[in-house]
């Protein structure tokens, strides 16, 4: 339970403190909110090694051999530094490919045990030099492993516990925005649950975000480019075009997700706010939605409510139409099912994730059609993640402000 409640905690503490930003009186969208004021993300690649063996099978199971790949990224979902020395970050690290257990009891199957790692650490900073610093982090993690079950019998067990996350390493600062990290992470082993020890060496990088000079956020005054400060839509969604365009980007150009259930139907209201834009082209916004859906095998009935954030670009620009391409991930959602189509989803709390096109019309542009396409899943945050394919959705809405 500790576990979960550290998983969804970590999860929300973003998105709260952007909602405590947007409270502010006078906010100005063309600066960053005390949410992202400060803030940094991350992306790291490197060799994971976690031993899995024949040690974690469990009794009446044997296996030909176990393979362990090594390549693995590591992800700064979001940091906050609050001065040169300290800082907290929300992390996520998985290998790129599953442990494989190749012919268990004998049947030839080679069957994959799934392993992430979710981080909140404390890090601090040791200056060595105007531009090299020493790092050491500490921390909770959170280790979720979906285990290998043969006919309803684990012979390799789930496994979701709270444990300690460590590391160390070097930060070269290029400039004040991007920093090149050289380091190691640590998760200790779990005898009760047959976890390995997880050593994780990495090079990477983090990009600070810094709050903008007067003279930028005059020159994105003087722009006068628009951006829709709030809108609300209402958008239906059919699968009477299939799944095509799911697959397309969850398969072939492999930049979203698809899912193990299917949406057949769907209807939901939805509220975007935004909270920062540049010049022209890149905005950040807010929003929430309230959905019902029908499952394609059983129609099962379903709801959901998600907060999450929206990552928009402005790929056209006229006089009486703008056009955005959104894309949005990790937004935190509860869900009313846990077993759609008899597909184990995991549980109530899960994310939303969606992508598409968002056109405004009209003689203040105030008039908003869409077209996305969806998915929740719970980011292997829980053992059971077969997640919710969402197919092509519609939306009408008009620009409140």
């Amino acid at each position: 339970m500790k576990a979960r409640q550290a998983c969804i905690l970590t999860a929300l503490l973003f998105y709260t403190n952007f909602f405590s930003a947007i409270a502010q009186p006078g906010e100005k969208r063309i600066q960053y909110p005390a949410g992202l004021k400060n803030a940094y993300f991350g992306v790291s690649l490197g060799y994971i090694n976690y031993p899995f063996s024949f040690a974690q099978l469990e009794p009446g199971f044997t296996a030909e051999s176990v393979t362990v790949p090594h390549i693995a990224p590591r992800l700064v979902l979001y940091g906050y530094e609050f001065n040169k020395y300290l800082a907290a970050q929300i992390t996520y690290m998985r290998p790129v490919d599953w442990v494989g257990y190749k012919s268990i009891n004998g049947d030839q199957a080679i069957r994959t045990v799934w392993m992430n790692v979710g981080g909140l650490t404390l890090v601090g900073n040791i200056p060595l030099h105007k531009k090299l610093s020493l790092y050491a982090e500490g921390g909770l993690g959170v280790v979720t492993r979906k285990g290998i079950y043969i006919n309803d019998v684990p012979a390799v067990k789930n496994a979701v516990y709270a444990t300690g996350l460590f590391g160390a390493g070097f930060k070269y600062h290029l400039n004040h925005k991007w920093e090149l990290l050289l380091g190691a992470t640590l998760s200790p082993a779990h005898a009760k649950e047959k976890q390995p020890q997880t050593t994780f060496f990495s090079t990477g990088f983090n990009y600070h975000l810094r709050e903008l000079s007067k003279e930028k956020v005059e020159s994105v005054i003087k722009s006068g480019y628009h951006f829709p400060k709030h809108f609300l839509n209402v958008a239906y969604t059919s699968n009477a075009l299939g799944y095509g365009v799911n697959d397309l980007f969850s398969k072939t150009l492999p930049f979203f997700w698809g899912g193990d259930a299917h949406v057949r139907s769907g209807i939901s209201v939805n509220y975007q706010r935004n909270i920062f834009h540049a010049r022209k082209v890149f905005a950040f916004d807010i929003g929430t939605t309230v959905g019902y859906w029908k499952s394609e095998d059983n129609k099962e009935g379903f709801a959901t409510f998600s907060v999450y954030p929206v990552l928009k670009f402005a790929a056209f620009r006229s006089k009486k139409t703008d056009v955005y391409f959104e894309y949005s991930v990790a937004g935190p959602t509860y869900i009313s099912k846990t077993l759609i189509d008899d597909e184990k989803t995991g549980r109530h709390f899960t994310f939303h994730d969606q992508m598409g096109l968002n056109v405004f019309t009209g003689k203040n542009k105030n008039l908003q059609t869409g077209i996305r396409i969806g998915h929740f899943s719970n980011g292997n945050i829980f053992p059971d993640n077969n997640g919710v394919k969402v197919p092509l959705t519609l939306s009408v809405g008009y620009v409140l402000k």
